[in-house]
């Protein structure tokens, strides 16, 4: 199947993706493409808007792109057609409803964060701390918010769209990974060079663990046991243990290391420098190939429903 779009002036052809569940997604910055990589290597990409910085996905297949100087936030659909849906506002971060219901979208200019529906409505809004960077969901409704400026994890009730809370944690909060089983909140930040781990249950800051220079990217595996952490100027990967709450590895990876995501027993890292994303086995903790995508990638997704036996 065939998609058709007109993307601001330009008509384009894309092609369908495959079956929408498990897919891995890369976002590539200056290339202004998304692609999917399959098991075993191959890829797929779309074009889209100019500069896409962020990708998230629902259980749908649908994908969400933002676009801080396009002041749009893209949608792609499983049969590979794109829409735009513009913002009186500079979207980044992005969070998207299992169901895609809803979408959060943070506005890095305008300190709050903005609720979309499906047509692109706005639903609601909630203030933030300072320069909001990424959004992660958690359970009962509530939505953390790294507010970069502000060195603190924002709380926002998504029901009725509010502030109601937040943690403070190190300096230049940037990306997140939310733990189901434990409850956990971790927090990359970038500039301190460590990761603020939170009890969200308990509402409480449990450890400071030092990462390497600059983390960037984190992303914490199916069963909670360890957090993976991008450093982007070392080229490396640091893992913590969940349970000791130190970092027991780094894997070298890439240039410039940023995003990170985990499918099945497999991490990986999208390196914006050398338009690779590398792929880790999580068994042997070593890099096992470099896959080749647009220039430019920064940041991954994984939509629900991944295959376990992946790479």
């Amino acid at each position: 199947m065939i998609g058709c779009v007109r993307l601001f002036g330009l008509l384009v052809l894309l092609a369908a993706w495959p079956a929408a569940g498990g897919g891995l997604f890369v976002v590539s910055q200056q290339g202004a493409k998304v692609t999917r990589i399959e098991v075993g290597g191959a890829t797929t990409a779309t074009l889209v808007a100019a500069a896409p910085a962020v990708v998230a996905a629902d259980a749908a297949g649908r994908l969400y792109l933002s676009h801080p100087d396009r002041r749009v936030v893209s949608v792609v659909a499983p049969d590979g057609s794109v829409r735009s849906l513009p913002l009186k506002a500079q979207p980044f971060g992005l969070a998207a409803e299992p169901d895609g219901s809803r979408i959060y979208v943070g506005d890095w200019s305008g300190n709050r964060v903005i609720a979309l529906a499906m047509d692109g409505a706005v639903a609601g809004e909630a203030a933030t701390g300072p320069d909001p960077a990424h959004l992660v969901l958690g359970p009962a409704g509530r939505l953390y918010v790294a507010e970069r400026e502000g060195r603190s994890v924002g709380v926002i009730d998504t029901v009725a769209m509010r502030r109601v809370g937040s943690f403070p944690v190190g300096d230049g909060p940037f990306a997140l990974a939310y733990d189901p089983a434990r409850g956990r909140l971790y927090v990359a930040n970038v500039r301190s060079n460590d990761v603020t781990v939170i009890d969200t249950q308990a509402g409480r800051i449990l450890a400071t663990v030092p990462a390497g220079a600059s983390p960037y990217g984190i992303a914490v595996t199916a069963d909670g046991a360890r957090v993976l952490v991008s450093d982007q100027h070392a080229g490396k990967v640091s893992v913590i243990d969940a349970k000791t709450l130190a970092v027991t590895a780094t894997v070298p990876v890439g240039p410039y290391p940023e995003g990170v995501a985990i499918r099945g027993g497999f991490a990986y890292v999208a390196n914006w420098f050398s338009d690779t994303v590398s792929v880790i086995d999580l068994a042997t903790l070593r890099e096992t190939r470099r896959i080749p995508v647009a220039e430019g990638p920064r940041g991954l997704a994984v939509a629900p429903g991944a295959p376990e036996a992946s790479r």
